[in-house]
């Protein structure tokens, strides 16, 4: 087993788990606004997500989603539609607390329960309808894990990125969703979920001139 080439994959998917994305924003926002079990279920779902897709990665079928015109304009679309939906949505609960907050009769803040399978799906389908994310493991497997590279090797890097993913979305999850933080952090929902909505719609904008560009050339 190739431990250096672990450690260099470990490295660089730490990095990228811990910039600013949806993964990130999603986290954010449900363990803020939900109970824990909830928040810990959106964890596993971009969890999940990141298991297929490096699954998907490592077997090929991503580089040939990718090579596909049509296929890879189908999932950028979809990609695109879901995130902009969590992003509307994101958005309009923001403005609605922002209006409630500046009318004269101060009412507590609307916010939507999720159930634990309702959080793992939005979870799952955040990270594996995200085309950016689909590029980063094509990218990232087709660089380093070669042909040459054993079997033992493959899969235990496929566990490794799961794992650490699970271990950091869990861990911002369990942070987060202590009563503490979430009392501390309550007057900022409206710009959680103005921050949210705004990083989604400009990925799922991004995505979408992304697909325009070749008819616009």
């Amino acid at each position: 087993m190739d431990f250096e080439l672990l450690t260099t994959l470990a490295i660089i998917h730490s990095l990228a788990l811990m910039s600013p994305g949806p993964d990130f924003a999603l986290t954010v926002k449900v363990a803020t606004q939900q109970n824990r079990q909830v928040a810990l279920a959106a964890a596993l779902g971009i969890s999940v997500g990141i298991l297929i897709l490096t699954s998907l990665s490592l077997t090929g079928v991503s580089l040939l989603i990718h090579s596909s015109t049509i296929l890879f304009t189908l999932v950028q679309l979809m990609g695109a539609s879901y995130l902009a939906w969590i992003g509307v949505h994101a958005l309009k609960a923001a403005f609605s607390s922002l209006s409630l907050n500046n009318s004269s009769k101060k009412k507590a803040i609307s916010i939507i329960v999720l159930s634990p399978l309702q959080a793992f799906r939005q979870g799952l389908l955040t990270n594996l309808l995200n085309p950016k994310a689909l590029i980063f493991f094509i990218t990232l497997f087709s660089t380093l894990i070669t042909p040459e590279v054993d079997l033992k090797t493959q899969l235990a890097s496929v566990i490794l990125l799961f794992s650490l993913s699970l271990l950091w979305f869990s861990l911002l999850s369990l942070f987060l969703s202590k009563a503490h933080i979430q009392l501390r952090l309550k007057h900022m929902t409206p710009m959680i979920n103005l921050v949210t909505g705004i990083i989604f719609l400009s990925i799922a904008l991004g995505i979408i001139v992304e697909v325009l560009i070749p008819f616009m050339t």
